[in-house]
């Protein structure tokens, strides 16, 4: 049983308790995100296996529960080893911001501490993805726009709130 941190809107931790009861109750909880992005400036996207909740579609290459204790630091080193395999990176700390839905029949109140990973290690995917991409920015800004039943309703959400507006 996976234990999670509930915390205020203020990311003040208020107590702990197993990750699928903060899902059942809308609990508010620290998820990390992450971009990945290589020396070409190219943006890292994975397409979601069919269980999970943006299947088929393009999503934040790394996104993952940050466990009772864990420093969110050591969630993101940890979540993106087991998800795209990379293992020694550099990284920046992007933002946080609450993300609300309810999706495959449970509560999703999620605290996103969102990071970019600046790395060109070979990708790895684990059983939640099931391809892969780099994209440029001015690629995904475009996509969106034209397709954006593209990308999984988390990477909206991020886009919209740190990136949609600020391309280099």
């Amino acid at each position: 049983m996976e234990l999670v941190d509930i915390v205020d809107k203020n990311d003040q931790i208020i107590g702990n308790i197993a990750k699928d009861i903060a899902h059942e109750k809308g609990l508010l909880h620290r998820t990390v995100i992450a971009e990945v992005i290589n020396t070409k400036g190219e943006w890292l996207l994975v397409k979601q296996a069919s269980h999970k909740q943006d299947a088929g579609q393009y999503v934040n290459p790394v996104g993952g529960h940050v466990s009772s204790g864990e420093t969110e630091d050591e969630a993101l080193k940890r979540e993106t080893a087991e998800e795209v395999g990379i293992k020694n990176f550099k990284y920046n700390h992007v933002g946080k911001v609450i993300f609300n839905r309810k999706v495959i029949g449970r509560k999703e109140n999620h605290y996103f501490i969102v990071y970019e990973i600046y790395s060109d290690e070979n990708i790895q995917l684990n059983d939640e993805s099931v391809d892969y991409k780099w994209f440029s920015k001015s690629e995904i800004e475009s996509l969106i726009k034209n397709n954006p039943k593209m990308f999984g309703d988390g990477f909206h959400f991020v886009w919209n709130n740190f990136y949609s507006g600020h391309l280099a």
